[in-house]
């Protein structure tokens, strides 16, 4: 941990986010008020002196100071570090814009830009991978006694590649498809111990926050994929994944999802060693049976 940090156990604003989302039904008014506006907005809070951002949600100064060492933060210094850090990779995720600009003005196109982009969003994914989380979750995919997996509208595919895969190692895995009137039915399904898979990224689908919510208050192991540590996914969940998504249009990309999810079923699949072996050999047989494939 950096030794310089103004916090005693604090690393970063997505931590400080998750941990105010966490207290966020135990905390007072007045401070139900600065959480609000400390997630909704860090980049004004930054530079916000006590006065005024007590002043902005009407609480006291004191109020401002005992909701930042309640965080475990160093006073209030220690709060807008956090949020200034927070500001300044909003920066440098426009710098990088700005240069994906100038090289199309170049005349550098959307594949390479998309190449290059797809490329930083694996990365920035798997390396914030804690072992513990992914131990985790590997653990209940591969052991808990059944396996949903939910994931809507642009998170559809990599929710259903996830959901095709474990299938392939193990049964009891279904996908949470949350049609027309269906979802509460899908969901009776859940039951204590089950391990329940939620992928989202902003704009957030709200079946999909209502049922991890659900899922977690029914006993399940959730395990969230998402964009940020102010998803509401974030508050459910066991273990939690944040994905990057930066695309070089205005369709996020996807591509860290997918791979995400197959390294996922591959850890699965090394976990439960000879069980898959005999599991694929079968699946093969029934496919050679009803010819699934064209012949070689």
């Amino acid at each position: 941990m950096d030794t310089n940090a103004e916090t005693t156990g604090t690393a970063s604003f997505d931590e400080l986010a998750v941990e105010i989302r966490r207290r966020m039904d135990s905390l007072s008014t007045a401070h139900k008020k600065l959480a609000q506006r400390v997630l909704s907005d860090p980049e004004a809070v930054a530079f916000m002196t006590v006065s005024e951002l007590a002043g902005a949600v009407n609480v006291n100064e004191a109020t401002v100071v005992r909701f930042a060492n309640g965080l475990g933060l160093k006073g209030y210094p220690g709060l807008t570090r956090l949020c200034r850090e927070r500001l300044q990779e909003q920066a440098q995720l426009l710098r990088r814009f700005d240069n994906l600009e100038h090289l199309m003005a170049e005349g550098v196109g959307v594949r390479e830009q998309t190449v290059g982009l797809d490329q930083a969003n694996i990365a920035r994914t798997f390396a914030r991978i804690d072992d513990a989380t992914w131990d985790s979750a590997v653990d209940r995919l591969a052991h808990a006694p059944r396996v949903h997996v939910m994931g809507l509208r642009k998170c559809h595919a990599p929710a259903y590649l996830l959901t095709y895969l474990l299938r392939m190692l193990r049964e009891d895995v279904s996908a949470i498809e949350a049609g027309v009137g269906t979802l509460t039915d899908e969901l009776r399904r859940v039951r204590a111990g089950d391990c329940f898979v939620a992928m989202s990224i902003h704009r957030y689908s709200l079946d999909t926050v209502r049922a991890a919510q659900w899922a977690r208050q029914r006993g399940a192991h959730v395990v969230a994929l998402t964009d940020t540590a102010v998803s509401p996914l974030a508050v459910s969940a066991h273990d939690t994944f944040y994905v990057d998504a930066s695309s070089a249009s205005i369709l996020r990309s996807m591509t860290a999802f997918t791979s995400l999810a197959q390294a996922m079923t591959g850890a699965v699949a090394q976990l439960l060693g000879h069980e898959v072996r005999s599991t694929l050999l079968e699946e093969e047989k029934l496919l050679s049976e009803f010819g699934v494939y064209a012949p070689d």
